[in-house]
């Protein structure tokens, strides 16, 4: 073949090459366009004009529906006491009468309180429950259903540690609402739409959506349990009782409080987690108080300067500092330096997220924690059970010329500390309460106080304090401890 003859061919190839290259271009670039057009117009079937009346009727009135009718009205009297001012408050008429008013003159007065609030109704058998400070100190409570029937409750349980407290109302074999309490082990997260249901400000039967700001905020305060869902569903005074539910209509919690400086809704709201309400109302429907287990050790949250000694890749959980002998953290092998960073397999953010989810795991078994060790991880099993009743409270009043006259003591058992909210590893004599205008009063004790020592003489019992304030003595020095502070009292015989 001659070199023109080459030459020709090779033009041919070269064209036919560019041809395809070419074609293959145009066919991709059409493919792109088709993709291109296709993924557009998935958008804009996501971001259409809504085509029916039903697309545009979509609302959460169906589990408004549901859950409205078991949310209710709670009405609270309570009498208080106060002061009237009469002419002889004046310093003339004062002076005139000796600085004593006559005796027929009134000095003081009672009237009654009301307050609102809401609650919800969770059982057949008409048990409702709501907040605690909503009927604090309520000597007569009346609920009124959303159709308006009203009914006197009984007060069951009032449990401060949480704020929830349990009523029941007797309707007379009608048929009354209910809503039924989340049973899922799992939190809400960050983001779940939820309606807040409750009473504001009186105006009635209120519902306001919003989201879950926050699964677990632990850094409130605002209970002995510090662990609520935030939320910016719009509460308001007089929704503390009402209903969190999400959109199944489940109930997931109960509204208990507000982060606002004028008292209106700043858009951050508190509800106490169904999990706990679940335990405060199973003990009010067995008539007792509540129970919850007890771990035994105490420890502070892991903070950044912490994280690093405790070989933690970053700030979680709970180191333990202090151990009871026989306790379940004792006997489930756990040590002072141990970081406890979940509990059946649930993360533990801090301390208080260890003390809620104890306080709401159930009675009997185990739970299984898992631990930080000198940089290795562990599980040990934990035995789920209540504190202790040892020693026995024996609840005794004193009297006499003594400098703990009038005072109420009584012997702290595990059971008995937790109960008034002191730590795991407080012992001893524990003031109950104080007979007003008795020398324990005047002297400045208070409930609460823990007695350490009389006269340099420690003590541990209630038999121990009596024989001290028996002993034939000058005087009386006692010390007690107050907190985080000790405090000592004088008095001569």
């Amino acid at each position: 073949m001659t070199f023109s003859a080459h030459f020709n061919q090779y033009k041919s190839n070269s064209y036919l090459v560019k041809t395809v290259l070419w074609g293959a271009l145009i066919l991709m670039q059409a493919s792109l366009a088709v993709a291109a057009q296709a993924q557009t117009a998935a958008e804009n079937s996501l971001k259409r004009v809504p085509q029916s009346h039903t697309e545009v009727s979509l609302s959460f009135a169906p589990v408004v529906r549901q859950v409205a009718p078991a949310v209710v009205n709670i009405y609270a009297t309570r009498i208080i006491k106060e002061r009237v001012a009469t002419p002889f408050d004046d310093p003339f008429f004062r002076r005139f009468f000796g600085g004593d008013a006559p005796l027929n003159v009134p000095r003081e007065r009672q009237r009654a309180q009301n307050s609102l609030g809401s609650g919800v109704i969770v059982d057949t058998a008409g048990i409702i429950v709501t907040s605690a400070h909503v009927i604090d100190g309520a000597s007569e409570i009346k609920v009124v259903l959303s159709d308006r029937r009203e009914f006197p409750a009984n007060l069951l349980l009032v449990d401060k540690s949480t704020d929830l407290a349990v009523m029941r109302i007797d309707a007379g074999g009608q048929t009354i609402p209910l809503t039924a309490l989340s049973q899922s082990q799992t939190m809400v997260e960050a983001g779940d739409l939820v309606l807040a249901i409750g009473n504001p400000f009186g105006l009635g039967q209120t519902v306001t959506q919003g989201i879950v700001s926050s699964a677990a905020r632990s850094d409130v305060g605002i209970t002995d349990y510090s662990f609520f869902i935030q939320t910016d569903a719009a509460i308001n005074p007089g929704n503390s009782g009402g209903a969190l539910v999400g959109v199944d209509g489940k109930l997931i919690g109960i509204n208990t409080a507000i982060f606002s400086r004028g008292g209106e809704s700043n858009g951050i709201g508190f509800a106490i987690p169904a999990a706990m309400v679940r335990n405060v109302v199973a003990a009010a429907k067995a008539g007792r108080t509540p129970q919850r287990p007890w771990f035994g050790a105490s420890g502070q949250s892991v903070t950044a300067e912490l994280s690093e000694g405790l070989h933690l890749d970053r700030p979680m959980g709970m180191v333990l500092e202090r151990i009871l002998t026989a306790s379940p953290a004792a006997r489930a092998g756990l040590k002072v330096g141990d970081v406890v960073i979940a509990i059946d397999g649930q993360e533990i953010v801090d301390a208080t997220t260890l003390k809620f989810r104890l306080a709401t795991a159930d009675l009997g078994g185990t739970a299984q924690l898992t631990v930080m060790r000198n940089g290795k991880k562990l599980t040990v099993a934990l035995p789920l059970e209540p504190p202790p009743e040892i020693p026995a409270r024996q609840i005794s009043t004193i009297d006499g010329p003594v400098p703990l006259n009038g005072a109420i003591v009584g012997n702290l058992s595990p059971a008995f500390a937790i109960e008034l909210g002191k730590g795991v590893d407080v012992q001893g004599v524990v003031i109950v309460n104080i007979r007003a205008g008795s020398s324990a009063a005047r002297l400045g004790f208070r409930p609460g106080d823990i007695v350490v020592e009389i006269n340099g003489g420690p003590i541990a019992s209630v038999d121990e304090l009596a024989r001290a304030l028996k002993a034939r003595v000058e005087g009386w020095r006692v010390i007690v401890q107050r907190d985080d502070r000790r405090l000592t009292m004088a008095m001569t015989r």
